[in-house]
């Protein structure tokens, strides 16, 4: 069995399945959801007709529904994901397109919580295609149809329910924010920092979740503690390429760093407590754009810019009357000042004590 498992590639790992898969999950849904909703937030705040116009109608009688550029976009997330979590496991071809049924069954069944059933399934579904690809001579025919067959039969078994709890999950954790946004607020804004610097995906764990409001918001303000922490804290060893790797690419080029000496990690994970709650209960900054914004960061700005699309959105529904100064004061802070200054004198700190020496957070 094992000799076969190796031949069919298939690694049954916590790496494989937690950290490969997971991560490419969260990019497949930055190049469909993500971006459908930049090109919506382009299209409405710049007024671009092209971006803005329905494109294509799906649908008959009452049952139809208009598609932007940008909502064509979002709307393949389900198949973005599943591919590109087929293509972390290194699926054979004809495992990997029949994958893009397997993700919109999935991610279509699984509602709000449909991105972590993609992941569970897609997962399953390509697994049991790379078992039988190449066993036969109509593998065109068999490596398809097991894949597919395995995926929506899953997706209409288990994805309902994965769903279900995923969604109830998030909510639970924005129900608790809400009623208790100081010490939800740091919590949050603490673990998802974490897992932003970990080799895992904060943007897949907070799409999973759905998480949006003002757990979003903590969301945000700690992958921002994290990435702006790191890049400027660690600017006398790094310079201005390390400021942009990491301030706008991903704290995660510290984790060697941080396995050789974890005392590195203190100064962005307390400023992360810092700002978590500044953002819950002085600013109530909300993200409500796309959740797997809330898991971003600073990375190519998409965390600031899922909450300033919230703010579109809730403008243009009538939630809120418009984007006033003090929105975007709290985003300043909480996303780029507090977070270089607070790390940078915790780092100082952290470095007169011996915790942190020269060299430790050079990338």
């Amino acid at each position: 069995m094992k000799e076969f498992l190796r031949r069919k590639n298939i690694v049954i790992s916590a790496k494989r399945y937690g950290v490969d898969a997971l991560g490419a999950m969260a990019q497949g849904l930055f190049c469909s959801l993500l971006i459908g909703t930049i090109i919506d937030t382009i299209g409405t705040q710049f007024q671009i007709e092209f971006l803005m116009r329905t494109v294509a109608t799906i649908g008959k009688g009452d049952h139809q529904i208009a598609y932007t550029v940008g909502g064509l976009a979002s709307a393949m997330s389900g198949p973005a994901m599943a591919i590109a979590i087929g293509y972390a496991l290194q699926a054979p071809p004809l495992v990997l397109f029949s994958l893009a049924t397997v993700g919109f069954a999935s991610n279509t069944l699984g509602g709000a919580g449909g991105p972590l059933a993609v992941l569970f399934i897609a997962i399953l579904a390509a697994e049991c295609g790379k078992v039988v690809s190449k066993e036969t001579k109509v593998d065109i025919l068999v490596t398809p149809l097991v894949t597919i067959a395995v995926g929506i039969g899953l997706s209409a078994w288990w994805a309902p329910a994965i769903g279900t709890a995923a969604s109830s999950l998030g909510r639970v954790i924005m129900w608790a924010t809400e009623l208790q946004p100081f010490l939800m607020g740091i919590l949050v804004s603490v673990i998802v920092g974490v897992a932003l610097t970990l080799p895992i995906s904060s943007a897949a764990i907070c799409a999973a979740l759905g998480l949006t409001g003002l757990a979003g918001g903590a969301a945000v303000a700690g992958c921002c503690a994290q990435m702006v922490g790191f890049a400027v804290m660690s600017f006398r060893e790094n310079r201005w390429g390390g400021l942009v790797s990491q301030g706008i690419g991903t704290s995660m080029l510290q984790m060697g760093n941080i396995v050789k000496n974890p005392r590195i990690w203190i100064p962005a994970t307390l400023t992360s407590a810092v700002t978590g709650p500044i953002a819950t209960c002085l600013f109530q900054m909300q993200m409500n754009g796309a959740p797997v914004s809330s898991g971003m960061g600073t990375c190519g700005f998409v965390g600031p810019i899922g909450v300033y699309s919230g703010w579109v959105q809730d403008v243009a529904s009538g939630a809120k009357a418009s984007i006033a100064a003090m929105d975007w004061i709290g985003m300043a802070l909480i996303c780029f000042i507090l977070p270089a200054v607070i790390c940078w004198a915790l780092g100082l700190v952290c470095r007169r004590l011996g915790w942190i020496k020269e060299g430790d957070l050079k990338i």
